[in-house]
């Protein structure tokens, strides 16, 4: 299960709250922070950003690749180890607004973990150190250290023991 706090609203859908629970200029300075970013060719400098402007925790070496969105809302609640691949256009999430309540979580992605492209990270999910996340899956529960995930839903296809097997290009 994911490890999100949940809150209830009334009334309309919990979108039309939303400035009510993060404040409006916030909103803007992160969204041109985090489009300026997705388009910039400096793997540092994009680091730096993340880091010194929105508040995330990021790794050294951490590489994130051309157009991955981060949340818009709460970037500061997505940690990036050291040594990681964020692949493009893949998507992190920290908040889900629905009908009746909306969740907040943290996002904890491990040291040398690779996230291929077009994948979609939820909030409250943690990714071990070394997994792999194969491109374009929808990470929607924890995955465990060293394992190789993949699809939708997200399902394990080698766990660490097998992955270690398996790799003999070391």
């Amino acid at each position: 299960m994911r490890k999100t706090t949940r809150y209830p609203v009334k009334g309309p859908n919990s979108l039309w709250h939303v400035y009510k629970t993060v404040p409006f200029w916030k909103v803007v300075r992160n969204f041109i922070v985090i489009q300026v970013a997705r388009y910039t060719p400096f793997l540092s400098l994009k680091s730096w950003m993340y880091r010194s402007l929105l508040g995330m925790k990021v790794g050294k070496h951490t590489s994130f690749a051309l157009m991955v969105m981060l949340d818009v809302m709460f970037p500061e609640k997505i940690k990036v180890g050291r040594n990681t691949v964020i692949g493009y256009n893949t998507t992190l999430l920290a908040h889900e607004y629905l009908i009746r309540e909306y969740r907040l979580g943290d996002i904890v992605i491990g040291d040398e973990v690779m996230i291929g492209a077009n994948s979609t990270v939820l909030p409250g999910v943690e990714i071990g150190d070394g997994a792999v996340v194969s491109a374009g899956t929808l990470v929607h529960k924890d995955v465990p250290a060293g394992a190789f995930v993949g699809g939708n839903p997200m399902r394990v296809i080698f766990s660490k023991e097998e992955m270690e097997r398996r790799d003999t290009s070391f």
